[in-house]
């Protein structure tokens, strides 16, 4: 049976909180072992994201505002789905908003839970090559504080190794991607 699939009886089912992209729910349920208890969860449409890499071999990365950590955080161009996108419609879109590049060459990576402990966003990850840069300036959208950074994968591996602030979906997707690079 694939991972997430397991069956669970939901005893009771309470909504919290429905946002723009996300809703907060509190449930009473059983485990498959039979185990009851409440969890909290936040249940998130999916997102996708991409390791852009640029015909010289320069990672394309953007250094975004993120409220919740109150800081710049790096990380590889995603945005969230859409209601019925294909993830790599989402992720084409995503590219060309915040970086100003788009790709002609696209590999699927996989996909992965991003924080199972209390989320059931899957991450669906690309690596995108043959950069065209836009004569448009990237734009992001209103809510977004970005910049664009380009580093070698050795930039990006120090950067990792020193502590800079890289949210885990983009050390996660480099790593999928490196085989590649």
């Amino acid at each position: 049976m694939p991972l997430g699939t397991e069956p669970v009886k939901i005893l009771q089912n309470k909504l919290h909180y429905q946002g723009r992209k996300f809703s907060f729910n509190v449930d009473r349920i059983e485990l498959p072992n039979g185990v009851i208890g409440e969890w909290e969860s936040i249940h998130h449409p999916g997102g996708a994201m991409a390791v852009p890499m640029t015909n010289d071999g320069k990672l394309v990365l953007v250094k975004q505002y993120r409220f919740p950590t109150q800081g710049r955080i790096l990380e590889f161009p995603a945005g969230t789905l859409e209601v019925g996108e294909d993830p790599a419609t989402t992720i084409a879109r995503e590219i060309e908003e915040e970086t100003g590049y788009r790709a002609s060459k696209w590999t699927n990576l996989g996909e992965f839970f991003l924080a199972p402990g209390y989320c059931d966003e899957i991450i669906y990850a690309y690596l995108a090559q043959n950069l065209e840069k836009l004569a448009i300036q990237p734009a992001g959208d209103d809510d977004e504080d970005i910049a664009v950074v380009l580093m070698t994968p050795a930039e990006f591996e120090a950067a990792i190794e020193q502590g800079e602030s890289i949210d885990a979906k983009s050390i996660a997707g480099y790593f999928l991607a490196r085989k590649y690079l």
